[in-house]
């Protein structure tokens, strides 16, 4: 039996009686501060809003944000909250107002939530829709559990194909669409340009991935981790800087007859990497961040006030997830070259331990699978 309330203040939320015999409790990973967490018993998600869905999670993964959260960079996340914005599942339940879905859909779970309808998301910016954006693991609790609630079902999940490889489609998520959006868009990448990506991790291979849609000249991939570097070229990479062995100015200069890159893409989210782009950036030339940034950076607008360069920042928008869902589907873009570790989601204390080792476990993206 289905009903609707409304609190004083607040609009209707529809409230579904649990089924007799059914779990109230799950386990997920927990936020409890910086450097805390937990795999703890939690309340299993119940349909809130009619446009909600409740998804059991199938496959999940950690997220370099994730670890900026574990160390207090994102200070929005509160004690109790359940982290994880990246997944896919089967719909358990939906609300009354959900129509693209029903209940034993395969679905993937994007990072952004959006209503669809709200000013921005009709500009295409759902990392600000005025009723989500980027809120799962980070304003509500998140995909790191055994379920997830999933607001605004119809706009926030992507049905998945039968037959297609599920474990590769948790890159689509997130880290594939930011790669692309935030580093390959935003940079206004062309064909025949030189680019640069500082920082070899995952979401710098992704842009690499997403980079060669456009066939860029050269892409240099500057990263202090031999064997992500050694990743990179496998990738695609046709220049390789090794920040510990060289002075990467020098170097990449050197590359480009002193002139610098056409493109320079942020992908750490530290000072030194960002002011270390505007080092390289060649007249007339593109910066795009793609890194979240915990501390201020400093911005050499001595240097920089004549070179006619652009600076964008952006938070993934996930506009581009269909298009890349094609891609992943024709076998144009292969997400599983991304994957190095496996674990079981009641693992994921000691997946944490393996993703913040990255250097000394050869680890890009982990993923976690329900039992």
């Amino acid at each position: 039996m289905e009903a609707l309330i409304q609190e004083p203040g607040e609009k209707f939320r529809e409230i579904k009686a649990p089924t007799n015999g059914a779990p109230k409790t799950m386990k997920a990973l927990v936020y409890h501060g910086p450097g805390k967490k937990a795999w703890e018993e939690k309340p299993k998600p119940t349909i809130l809003k009619p446009t909600d869905a409740i998804v059991k999670i199938l496959k999940t993964t950690i997220c370099g944000t994730d670890l900026h959260i574990m160390k207090g960079d994102v200070p929005e996340v509160t004690d109790g909250r359940i982290i994880g914005h990246e997944g896919v599942g089967i719909i358990e339940d939906i609300g009354s107002a959900v129509g693209n879905f029903k209940k034993g859909d395969h679905v993937l779970i994007s990072c952004i939530t959006s209503c669809g309808k709200c000013e921005y998301c009709k500009k295409g910016m759902y990392s600000h829709c005025e009723d989500g954006g980027w809120i799962l693991g980070h304003l509500i609790d998140g995909t790191q559990a055994e379920y997830v609630r999933i607001p605004h079902a119809d706009n926030s999940l992507y049905p998945i194909p039968a037959g297609a490889d599920e474990e590769a489609l948790v890159m689509l998520s997130d880290i594939l669409p930011t790669g692309f959006e935030c580093g390959v868009l935003n940079g206004q990448v062309k064909p025949g340009d030189t680019i640069a990506i500082v920082g070899s991790g995952p979401i710098g291979l992704a842009a690499l991935l997403t980079a060669q849609f456009y066939t860029p000249a050269e892409i240099i991939m500057i990263d202090p981790d031999e064997n992500r570097l050694n990743t990179a070229k496998t990738f695609g990479a046709t220049q390789l800087v090794n920040g510990t062995r060289e002075n990467v100015i020098e170097k990449v200069l050197s590359l480009t007859n002193g002139k610098g890159v056409d493109v320079a893409i942020e992908a750490v989210g530290i000072p030194e990497t960002f002011e270390l782009c505007t080092a390289i950036i060649a007249p007339g030339g593109h910066i795009a961040n793609i890194g979240v940034h915990g501390k201020s950076a400093t911005l050499h607008l001595e240097t920089l006030w004549a070179k006619n360069i652009t600076i964008t920042t952006r938070l993934v928008d996930t506009v581009t997830t269909p298009m890349l869902l094609k891609t992943v589907r024709s076998k144009k873009l292969d997400p599983n070259q991304l994957i190095t570790h496996h674990f079981r989601l009641d693992q994921v204390i000691d997946a944490y331990e393996t993703f913040g080792n990255a250097a000394r476990e050869k680890a890009l993206k982990v993923i976690l699978t329900a039992d």
